[in-house]
């Protein structure tokens, strides 16, 4: 199951926002509003939002100034999200995030309209940072 957000305006530098992206706390700050857990620790970071089950993202790759790479840290889901960041000018970065997942017909099913508005609520909060 593939994924993906529109295209978002920071008005931030490229180096800006993928240092924040970077640093796993500022997280935190992307989540929906109905998020109920945060927890980071090290290299990844755990979040539980209402009716759904708590997930952790491990950091799986970092290409300065142009994309990062987030996992499943758990083997029993199989996915990732990636946020890949575009100069537009000194003080505007452009982002998208896509989600590839591999799941069931049934799985991807259930989880394919929380999952949309999850991944277009972190890049619509990224807007505002």
């Amino acid at each position: 199951m593939k994924l993906e957000t529109p295209l978002v305006t920071i008005f931030k530098s490229n180096q800006e926002t993928f240092n924040f992206l970077t640093d796993l706390n500022n997280f935190e700050q992307l989540m929906p509003d109905n998020k109920e857990k945060f927890e980071v620790d090290g290299d990844s970071f755990i979040f539980g939002l209402t009716g759904m089950p708590e997930i952790r993202l491990i950091l799986k790759e970092k290409t300065p100034y142009d994309k990062i790479v987030l996992g499943a840290a758990s083997s029993k889901l199989d996915f990732s999200l990636t946020i890949e960041l575009n100069q537009v000018s000194e003080n505007s970065t452009s982002a998208q995030l896509f989600f590839n997942g591999n799941f069931n017909p049934m799985m991807a099913m259930m989880v394919k309209k929380p999952l949309t508005n999850f991944i277009n609520a972190l890049s619509n909060n990224l807007q505002n940072i």
